[in-house]
């Protein structure tokens, strides 16, 4: 029978313990899976969907305000004309919203920021321009009333979309995937990195080719993202150089932040990688919208590299007025902070680090 201290089992009543502690721990974390994921996104309701309003008069807005905002499910901002409104569309400050100055309002959506809420301002505004519509042919009913303005009254509600999903993409779904795809690969990237960079020397030497090996996979991941969004027509009219660079830093933001916490604390940081994976790609915005999240869901996910990099992609494939800066801030900090903590444990001396079994060739200037 084997020794208790070679890290074998070796006996039936401590094979039943282990068995019942790692049992007990898929439980445990299945339930917590269960519950996050359930909670953020059963029953998603909108919170606070910035849209426009452009209205013929102050009480005019007042009264549309105040119903859409009611419950707190729209936050009202106001715009002067159409075009202004159009123009905060496509800047991605609104989602949507109405013109009522005209002989017939008109509905301002844009599918691509979310079909959710695209879905949703349809639905809020053809229940209002129903009930709209019902009350003033109940009030027509015994009086003439001119032909033109009875086929105003029953012509179906005018829509424009603004910034339309491709027809490649119909459902939205494409930047969900392309941003688990990019989790998965850095986190597995991360922990094989971490099992081979240990069996080299800590030194200046290690952290330079750790952190080369970073940079170099985040490249060549973001061009197999490229390459495998060419094959579904995603993103066919994107500056590819831009979708480069931003898919580079995502996967970079990933793999060097789980690698910094892995140079820290050991082993036990890939579990940040994996948190991005399981935890990060649903608070991320792409199949959730953020207003559709808790308040902390959608705090914690705007935060996250997910979602940074969902929102920046999103931005430049279908919104390129939008301001992406404040995204791209928040990837290159989890980047940087991730490269100098891989930088900084390795340029550290450690004596108990003293054996090699790998001398990196890197000379020095």
């Amino acid at each position: 029978m084997a020794d208790d201290n070679d890290g074998q089992i070796s006996s039936v009543r401590q094979f039943r313990r282990f068995a019942t502690v790692v049992c007990a721990i898929g439980v445990l974390v299945q339930l917590l899976l269960t519950t996050y994921y359930l909670g953020m996104g059963h029953k998603a309701a909108p919170h606070h969907l910035p849209v426009g309003l452009v209205s013929a008069s102050g009480e005019q807005k007042a009264r549309v305000t105040a119903m859409l905002e009611d419950g707190g499910s729209f936050k009202v901002s106001g715009y002067g004309d159409a075009a202004a409104l159009t123009t905060a569309i496509r800047e991605r400050d609104v989602y949507g919203g109405v013109d009522l100055t005209g002989d017939a309002p008109m509905l301002y959506v844009a599918s691509a920021a979310g079909t959710a809420a695209a879905t949703l301002l349809k639905s809020t505004y053809a229940t209002v321009m129903r009930q709209q519509k019902t009350a003033q042919l109940a009030a027509l009913t015994t009086a003439t009333v001119p032909v033109t303005e009875a086929q105003a009254l029953v012509a179906a509600d005018a829509m424009t979309d603004v910034v339309p999903l491709p027809a490649d993409d119909v459902n939205g779904a494409s930047l969900g995937f392309l941003t688990q795809a990019l989790s998965l690969g850095g986190t597995i990237a991360s922990m094989g990195l971490g099992r081979l960079i240990p069996r080299t020397r800590r030194s200046w030497k290690r952290g330079v080719a750790h952190l080369t090996t970073l940079i170099l996979y985040a490249i060549g991941s973001a061009a197999v993202v490229l390459w495998s969004m060419s094959w579904f027509g995603v993103g066919a009219d994107a500056n590819r150089w831009e979708m480069l660079g931003i898919f580079s830093l995502i996967s970079l933001a990933v793999t060097g932040s789980t690698a910094g916490a892995v140079a820290l604390i050991g082993p036990a940081g890939a579990l940040v990688g994996a948190f991005y994976f399981t935890v990060g790609t649903v608070i991320s915005g792409a199949s959730i919208l953020p207003e559709f999240l808790p308040d902390f869901g959608r705090r914690l996910g705007e935060n996250l590299p997910t979602g940074a990099g969902v929102q920046a992609v999103r931005d430049d494939l279908y919104f390129p007025d939008a301001a992406i800066g404040g995204h791209l801030l928040i990837l290159s900090l989890y980047a940087v902070i991730g490269s100098l903590l891989i930088l900084i444990t390795n340029f550290l001396p450690n004596r108990s680090d003293a054996t090699s079994e790998v001398d990196l060739k890197i000379t020095g200037t």
